[in-house]
């Protein structure tokens, strides 16, 4: 897919992952509609952007949101959906480990209500997470929703062909996931980073530019992109 002259939907578009997407859609000539919970991230977005404020979780405001932008060719989410759950599971919160299931469900409703309307040679494009193979102490509930964000990708593929679905899977990305930028929040990427085969944590840039391959790349369906600094082989 050439992206000049297509127009992309992005959720989460206003921060971190999300946001690197859309400007290297922009730069190569999208047309791009950025989608946030929040209006006060909406001034991130690069001139020409149009932002529209949605909360995946409800699908009657998705519904008529697809309806009122199609038609359109890309559809990125990387919208988190909430809060996730954190620590030992049999120590966990059992409502905080549901409520990080919001993701999934954020996910399931973006590409139900969205693909219907994307173009036959469109792509989709879901953002899951290095524990949903390799979870390291602590991410249970990451590991799980991130599973069934991969499940759903391969399970969903081929009932929507030609059109395209796939996941790209980060590591560790130093954003402000963790926090505003300092030096602090450096400190604790390296330390949780110091034995991948890259150790560093990853830019919101190169995850987008995996992102941008699974929609570019025609040939390419059904499948994990995994940009994590070796995470799964450390």
């Amino acid at each position: 897919m050439d992206v000049a002259g297509k127009k992309a939907l992005v959720f989460g578009g206003t921060s971190g992952i999300g946001l690197a997407t859309v400007e290297q859609l922009v730069a190569l000539g999208a047309s791009v509609i950025a989608m946030g919970r929040s209006p006060d991230k909406a001034g991130n977005l690069p001139a020409g952007v149009e932002f529209r404020q949605c909360d995946v979780r409800d699908r009657d405001a998705l519904e008529a949101l697809f309806a009122d932008c199609a038609p359109y060719d890309i559809l990125v989410t990387a919208a988190t959906g909430g809060d996730r759950a954190a620590g030992p599971f049999m120590e966990m919160d059992m409502d905080g480990y549901q409520g990080s299931f919001d993701k999934l469900w954020g996910y399931a409703n973006v590409v139900r209500f969205g693909a219907g309307r994307l173009s036959d040679d469109g792509a989709i494009v879901l953002v899951s997470g290095s524990p949903a193979r390799k979870a390291k102490p602590g991410q249970v509930a990451l590991a799980s929703v991130g599973g069934a964000v991969e499940a759903l990708v391969r399970a969903v593929a081929p009932e929507i062909v030609p059109k395209r679905l796939n996941v790209v899977s980060p590591g560790l990305i130093n954003t402000n996931m963790f926090g505003p930028a300092s030096e602090k929040r450096d400190e604790m990427v390296l330390a949780n980073t110091a034995k991948n085969l890259i150790p560093r944590g990853g830019t919101a840039d190169e995850v987008a530019q995996g992102i941008l391959f699974v929609i570019q790349n025609d040939f390419v369906t059904g499948t994990t992109v995994d940009v994590d600094g070796g995470w799964l082989l450390s």
